[in-house]
């Protein structure tokens, strides 16, 4: 398939904050070739360390609002009812041009319209082992204030009820082994494109995969979803 009919395999990735996703995303870029990654815009103020254009492309909210109206965008949400965050169509088509696929690192509300806009891309939840394990890697890093880690927590007991949106779901417990899993579940999309006959190898890496399909993984679900359900609601109260 040349670079120009080439349609880009796009995967959406997303997670609590905490839940160890970024780690997942760069050992996955760094492991897997001819995989794009779109950097988000955000009208946030940059932290800590972070780059313009390589955590985010940090831009005002005039020029947010611009690209809104001008349609650049695949999809936008506000989160936490203040900054605005969004993906950017170009690197749909420069993923396109270049003959390589496309990972998006995108919230619950931006997944969303991504999958009614593009209903053939592979959806990816990433979820903590159980709320005080999300807890701890909250506090663990050190980037936010306790308000800020509530409303964290409070979050990700909203967005985790979203997991039956996705395809597959990666319970973040073991990084090395979720790392595989990540690798395996994008080598088994590219491998369900080409439409070969697999080698023994290839055959061990789906049947990886599909260990993370949300159809396979529901008996382990209850009792992280349990987990973040107030005492009186999972009947410990």
């Amino acid at each position: 398939m040349t670079a120009s009919t080439h349609k880009p395999l796009v995967f959406i990735i997303s997670a609590p904050s905490g839940s160890g996703k970024s780690t997942l995303v760069n050992e996955l870029l760094k492991s897997v070739r001819d995989l794009d990654f779109s950097i988000s815009y955000t009208t946030r103020a940059a932290r800590g360390n972070e780059i313009n254009g390589k955590q985010y492309y940090f831009i005002s909210r005039a020029d947010f609002e611009k690209m809104i109206r001008d349609d650049e965008f695949l999809e936008c949400a506000v989160v936490f009812g203040k900054d605005y965050y969004g993906t950017s169509r170009r690197f749909l088509r420069e993923a396109e041009q270049n003959g390589h696929d496309l990972l998006l690192d995108i919230d619950v509300q931006g997944a969303a319209q991504i999958q009614q806009k593009l209903p053939d891309a592979t959806s990816i939840f990433i979820l903590p082992p159980d709320r005080k394990t999300l807890e701890e890697r909250l506090r663990k890093r050190s980037e936010d204030c306790e308000e800020v880690i509530e409303r964290r927590l409070i979050a990700a007991s909203c967005e985790i009820q979203n997991y039956d949106r996705y395809n597959y779901i990666l319970i973040n417990d073991r990084l090395e082994e979720s790392s595989k899993n990540l690798q395996a579940i994008v080598q088994t999309e590219r491998l369900q494109r080409a439409g070969r006959q697999l080698t023994e190898e290839e055959s061990k890496t789906v049947a990886l995969a599909d260990c993370c399909r949300l159809a396979n993984v529901r008996d382990r679900l209850k009792r992280i979803l349990d987990s973040f359900k107030p005492p009186e609601a999972s009947g410990m109260g």
